[in-house]
């Protein structure tokens, strides 16, 4: 047994007691720690999201921050608004506001650099101050618009096309574009789309579709699903969100990734209720149907989506749920896959 009054460990922890027992009274004779009063910040929000995808690099952006009414009618345009309410009341969100992402995303092969849709620009469903942000985006995630050798556009609506311009010049001014073939031919039928009501979304779309797309159709290669845009990326047929919306592949060293555009409009009514209609769906049925038929495959599959209008930084994971599905937020998984892949890589053969 130890001797309490000589052993040095218990004399320091009796010695360090004592003086903290002794810190009111010294406080109490003038004495104050000196605290600086530190200034309200603001809150913060993260702009970009960097992973590794076998050997592709892949980052999405934000484009816009704006806070939205809904998600009624946008998603559950066929319910009652209450059902809505009482879906994200259960899901402990907001009843009657929302934050939907805009989120484009580029994939770094390693031989080219290819962006997935442009944002909402000046003129798209967000403009600035609350959107349009991609462009200045670029340079904090470590890019620069010149880089940019291929823009993919998953459909023709103006959050998605509405970045390709900016004050009458390219964005990006080295890139090749492209487009499923159905989409382009359906957008550029801008007599059609112009006969629709002024501020409806197809009008909208139409209009800056003409000033935004057509331009580039010289350098627009069109595309029909099962098309490859790069080694390792192909398109998967999407429609109904509008005629030729594409969703797409991506896989690199047996990693795989579905980018999956407007598949979903929020993350839990979309996924939980697959069937209700989306206020945006050109035709309510068949996007229904595609929603069934994608969050299946990357339930079943296991595969980490990005997803445009899903919470940043918009990717996560599906997960089959009775009725529906569930949307996953991405934390630590693509972290232990790229480590794995990695170590993969540099093991001797």
């Amino acid at each position: 047994m130890f001797n309490q009054s000589t052993d040095p460990t218990r004399r320091r922890i009796l010695g360090a007691g004592a003086a903290f027992l002794a810190l009111p009274s010294i406080a109490r004779q003038g004495v104050r720690p000196a605290y600086a009063v530190a200034p309200s910040l603001g809150s913060t929000r993260p702009t970009h999201y960097r992973f590794q995808l076998g050997d592709f690099e892949v980052t999405t952006l934000l484009d816009a921050g704006a806070m939205l009414d809904g998600p009624w009618p946008v998603v559950g345009e066929d319910q009652p608004p209450e059902t809505v309410r009482q879906l994200m009341h259960d899901n402990l969100l907001p009843e009657t506001r929302f934050r939907p992402g805009f989120t484009p995303a580029l994939v770094n092969t390693g031989k080219e650099l290819i962006l997935f849709d442009t944002g909402n620009g000046a003129h798209g469903f967000v403009p600035p101050p609350d959107g349009g942000w991609l462009a200045g985006m670029l340079g904090p995630a470590g890019y620069r618009p010149e880089q940019i050798d291929v823009v993919v556009l998953t459909h023709g609506h103006i959050d998605h096309i509405g970045g390709m311009l900016h004050d009458g010049r390219a964005v990006f001014p080295n890139a090749r574009y492209v487009m499923g073939a159905k989409e382009f031919a359906f957008w550029a039928a801008t007599e059609d789309r112009l006969r629709a009501p002024e501020g409806d979304i197809e009008h909208m779309s139409g209009r800056l579709f003409a000033s935004h797309v057509v331009p580039f159709a010289e350098r627009m290669r069109l595309i029909e699903p099962g098309g490859e845009v790069a080694s390792g990326i192909h398109a998967i047929e999407a429609y109904g969100h509008t005629p030729g919306h594409l969703a797409f592949h991506i896989e690199s060293r047996g990693q795989r990734l579905v980018l999956w555009g407007d598949c979903a409009h929020h993350e839990v009514a979309s996924l939980a209720r697959p069937g209700w209609h989306a206020l945006f769906d050109r035709d309510k049925a068949q996007g229904a149907r595609t929603r069934e038929r994608i969050y299946a495959m990357a339930a079943r599959e296991r595969i980490p989506v990005i997803g445009y209008h899903t919470s940043f930084p918009s990717v996560g994971f599906v997960d089959a749920q009775p009725g529906g599905y569930r949307w996953i937020p991405v934390t630590y998984q693509l972290d232990v896959a790229s480590t794995g892949a990695k170590a993969d890589a540099d093991r001797p053969a």
